[in-house]
């Protein structure tokens, strides 16, 4: 179901009353709007997981995931009122947060996701060993609207390569696209980033297998130089199928992003479930155990582009003074 075109009557988030009964007494619900983004990528598999352990932990809360084109589309749509929270990749956060190529966002962080280092998956093989490999080749950069082009786009800029020049670019209408492309010779490689990442985890575990390509530590070293706010990240060794040896890369974290109008309390209560269900959570979804309160605090550029709601929570239990 498409967001667009639709009418949307005053503030999507509404209490209602549900028709469980707790004590005898009916239960109020608050029903909050998640955007997530295409099917087959990690952003539904989080927003899913996220929503799911949240709703358990608090029968109160409804979160209620929705597929969106991703981290640019679910930026407008939280600056207009039309979703409540959204996932949004480092890269179009940053960039939103600091005024790059529009007017800096009054959105509200109210939790870090997790952390994506970014790499190239091949096929294992494959003759290409390196990025500088797959120049002139066809690559798969992760769907339209998603914030992986930008991480790839910075990332390569870094040493001196141009995204949409250097390569024959594929700019996907679905994430879940991407494996097969990779595995029929459609294209040489896949971008991605994290753990968990569903295309890494479908080329990981194909008949044929598959190689990580990322930069190396010269590489690293001049991106960091031109984008300081790209930071050194690591996919720990076993994180895929026959993934035996740690994988160095840069990235950033992505977050949960609130619009700015998102009640304090509502905030609060969000920060407080959370924070009491960070180890269910991550039992649910591995890459889910960074989602944690003080990678919140650790991970935003500043405190106060965190919720004002979040920021009491973490005040009252000691996560910042």
């Amino acid at each position: 179901m498409k967001l667009a075109g639709i009418a949307w009557a005053g503030l999507l988030l509404f209490a209602g009353v549900a028709a469980a009964q707790e004590g005898g007494k009916a239960i109020t619900k608050t029903t909050i709007s998640l955007g997530t983004a295409t099917p087959g990528g990690g952003f539904p598999v989080y927003g899913n997981a996220f929503a799911e352990i949240l709703n358990a932990a608090d029968p109160a809360l409804s979160i209620e995931p929705r597929n969106t084109k991703g981290s640019n589309e679910n930026i407008p749509l939280l600056e207009s009122g039309q979703l409540d929270i959204a996932l949004v990749a480092g890269e179009p956060s940053y960039e939103a947060f600091m005024g790059i190529g529009r007017a800096p966002t009054k959105l509200k962080i109210l939790t870090a996701m997790y952390s994506s280092p970014g790499m190239f998956v091949v096929r294992a093989d494959s003759p290409y060993k390196t990025i500088r490999d797959l120049v002139g080749q066809p690559v798969a950069l992760g769907a339209k609207g998603s914030g992986l082009p930008i991480l790839s786009r910075y990332m390569l800029d870094g040493i001196g390569l141009k995204q949409d020049e250097d390569f024959k670019s594929i700019y996907l209408d679905r994430a879940g696209d991407g494996p097969a492309m990779v595995q029929d010779g459609r294209a040489a490689a896949l971008w991605g980033a994290g753990v968990g990442w569903p295309g890494f985890a479908a080329m990981a575990q194909s008949p044929g297998g598959a190689r990580f390509i990322a930069p190396d530590a010269g590489e690293i070293a001049r991106i960091r130089a031109k984008h300081t706010f790209l930071k050194p990240l690591t996919v720990p060794a076993n994180s895929y199928p026959n993934q035996t040896a740690a994988i160095d890369s840069v990235g950033s974290w992505s977050f949960v992003l609130a619009r700015e109008s998102l009640p304090d309390d509502v905030a609060y209560r969000l920060a407080r479930t959370l924070h009491g269900a960070e180890g269910a959570l991550c039992k649910k979804l591995p890459q889910a155990c960074e989602t944690t309160a003080a990678n919140t605090v650790a991970a935003a550029p500043n405190a106060a582009l965190i919720h004002p709601g979040v920021m009491k929570y973490f005040r009252e239990v000691g996560v910042v003074k």
